[in-house]
């Protein structure tokens, strides 16, 4: 293999591209666009900082009982998570689904912050919410349903509370960015992309979880991404691949559906994972993080990458491919 093409499959592994520009595709973005050299912006939700390492929210799809809330809150920071998510208000498609428990539903969850300190996701889906939704919250969820709800994105941007901006499921790249714009147009930085799957022709899956989403906002915009594979897949074996592959990706989070006991659940059933479930896929994302982050890797293949060809092949007998215990480690990592 020329020497070229070696540099060229080692910028390929790193997701780079020889002869792509450092500046974006999408120019109509001012305060989202990620500038040439302009790191990831990182948000400080009660000492969690987004967009730094790795950051899981995990908790049910709506809040039903002060009981289901609360051990479910205890359930996922014992098994690591950072923070906890839970609808007390619930926009679904027909009109007599639960719809959650609106002020209770609030208030269940601030005891739920107090009984384990863990910071509160939930969701607004009115205008006139947004103020004391705020008192509750301590990062303020705009859905699929909303994403585009223009009024909605400018009082939530006037509220200074972190922003979690899932994208439509019929939205483009350019469309989800220029949403988040409206926010930070308020006088708002603290805004959180979600990718939380489209809708296309497969009916397979409940959505299509879009990945290619990670690289292209991290290429387009310096705002955090995290990965809602709940949604994006509906389906509960779905959930543990999907999440190992987003954080593979390289997004800076996930926001997953876990219930003491999804059987009872009254919104999303099959797709909340069970404690256990979300123990084990937990330890899962140790191991893999733990795996991405050896300073091995990447020295390894840098070292591949300045061997000429030629002492290379002389040296095969005499010293182990420094790539070849890779695929062993990463199968450690992720069984």
């Amino acid at each position: 293999m020329h020497r070229y093409d070696c540099q060229n499959l080692y910028m390929a592994l790193h997701g780079w591209a020889m002869h792509e520009k450092e500046s974006g595709v999408i120019k109509n973005i001012k305060l989202a666009a990620r500038k040439p050299g302009q790191k990831t912006t990182i948000i400080d939700v009660n000492g969690i900082r987004v967009g730094e390492g790795l950051i899981i929210i995990a908790g049910p799809c709506s809040v039903e009982t002060e009981r289901q809330t609360i051990e479910t809150a205890i359930a996922v920071k014992n098994a690591g998570a950072h923070m906890l998510r839970g609808g007390a208000f619930k926009p679904r498609t027909s009109p007599y689904a639960f719809q959650g428990l609106g002020l209770k539903g609030l208030k269940i969850l601030d005891k739920a912050r107090k009984e384990t300190g863990l910071p509160v996701v939930t969701e607004v889906v009115d205008t006139r919410d947004v103020s004391w939704v705020g008192e509750y919250a301590d990062v303020l969820q705009i859905g699929a349903r909303n994403m585009q709800n223009f009024s909605l994105l400018r009082e939530a941007g006037k509220s200074g509370k972190p922003i979690l901006l899932k994208r439509g499921m019929y939205s483009t790249l350019e469309e989800w960015l220029n949403c988040a714009e409206y926010i930070l147009a308020e006088g708002n930085p603290n805004v959180i992309l979600c990718e939380r799957g489209i809708r296309t022709f497969e009916t397979y899956t409940r959505n299509t979880l879009d990945l290619s989403m990670i690289p292209a906002v991290k290429r387009e915009s310096h705002l955090p991404i995290l990965i809602d594979p709940s949604h994006g897949t509906g389906l509960l074996s779905f959930i543990e691949p999907m999440s190992l592959a987003a954080v593979a990706a390289g997004a800076n989070g996930l926001e997953i559906e876990v219930h003491i006991d999804p059987a009872s659940a009254l919104s999303d059933k099959e797709q909340q994972l069970t404690v256990p479930m979300f123990e084990s896929l937990m330890n899962k994302l140790r191991k893999l993080r733990a795996f991405m982050d050896e300073p091995e890797m990447s020295s390894a293949l840098q070292e591949n990458m300045d061997t000429p060809i030629e002492k290379s092949a002389a040296q095969k007998n005499d010293s182990q491919d420094p790539i070849s215990p890779l695929p062993g480690a990463f199968s450690e990592a992720v069984d």
